[in-house]
């Protein structure tokens, strides 16, 4: 009798469990970025969505947020460390706050070569970061995503290094960034990507440098008809959340974020490769004009940014540059 009422106790337990997983509410994550939909980032996040509702069968899901609907990038960062459940696209030159050597992963003219740059990423040196960073509570969600070369649009054409001098460039809010055109002799002004067009249309900035799929996508070659190719950035960008909410998953769960992570980051890497040429003959068409300059005396002036970071590790640039080759 006691055997029999055991049976009945946990066959009662198996259906009440089976029930609730059956009925549990999927993990809903949100992502969210500067990006407007259609760009190169947005169709990824949509790749990414996809890809993770498909291999976790429903149970997670991303809630996808284009065009800063949630705020800038230090908005969407200080909700991930209050434990909201939410990605963003970051850069090392954000993340150099909380560890300042990343800072250099975002110099001007590091590399050409972003695979080399994704090596860094998965060597024993970038790591060690990625847990400090943990410590600090950013959990690195992707880091093999290739945002794209940045370039420079402006109302003004740029086919010198001198011509920089007394433009005023928006650039993200991140110390790499803002030295790094200072150091080609521009007036650097940080603002959220929201922001461009009417600071652009109010004349408050005379330019904006970004990758050709992020300048067309959000329509700045409208009110800036000079695309300057300077080359001056290969940027590799990693998405990040909080590490209050990424404690809280099953290794499995998060297994499943990190591996769809690294899927949606090679994808974009295939559509960074293919979009360049047609962007640039569609700002073209609508009246852009495009000025290739002799980068090399960019570079040079650019190479004084490395020299701005006392608290870096000693002997840091040569090591990285030792790591890329």
């Amino acid at each position: 009798m006691l055997k029999a009422l055991k049976k009945t106790l946990i066959a009662a337990t198996v259906v009440t469990l089976g029930t609730f997983s059956a009925h549990a509410a999927p993990l809903e994550i949100k992502v969210a970025y500067e990006n407007n939909p259609g760009e190169p980032l947005d169709i990824v996040m949509n790749y990414w969505a996809d890809l993770i509702d498909e291999k976790s069968e429903g149970e997670i899901q991303f809630k996808l947020y284009p065009s800063s609907q949630l705020g800038s990038k230090k908005d969407i960062t200080e909700q991930a460390f209050m434990g909201v459940p939410v990605i963003t696209i970051s850069d090392v030159g954000f993340l150099a706050d909380y560890e300042p050597d990343l800072g250099i992963l975002f110099g001007p003219y590091l590399s050409e070569n972003p695979q080399a740059l994704f090596q860094v990423y998965e060597s024993d040196w970038f790591k060690e970061k990625e847990e400090a960073l943990k410590e600090k509570g950013i959990h690195v969600v992707m880091k093999n995503y290739l945002y794209g070369t940045r370039q420079i649009l402006s109302k003004k054409p740029i086919e010198t290094l001198a011509d920089m001098k007394g433009q005023k460039i928006r650039v993200p809010n991140n110390v790499m960034q803002i030295r790094a055109i200072e150091s080609m002799g521009a007036t650097a002004t940080p603002m959220p990507l929201g922001e461009v067009y009417t600071a652009l249309t109010q004349g408050i900035i005379d330019g904006v440098e970004n990758p050709l799929p992020v300048l067309y996508g959000g329509r700045f070659h409208e009110e800036a008809k000079y695309l300057s190719m300077v080359d001056y950035l290969v940027n590799t960008s990693i998405f990040i959340g909080g590490e209050a909410f990424f404690s809280t998953l099953s290794e499995e769960q998060l297994d499943l974020v990190h591996s769809t992570a690294r899927e949606a980051g090679l994808y974009s890497q295939e559509l960074a490769a293919k979009d360049d040429a047609a962007i640039i003959a569609k700002m073209e068409a609508e009246g852009v004009t495009v000025i290739r300059p002799d980068v090399s005396t960019f570079r040079e002036a650019a190479m004084t940014t490395y020299d701005q970071f006392p608290e870096w590790s000693e002997g840091l640039y040569e090591e990285i540059q030792a790591a890329l080759k």
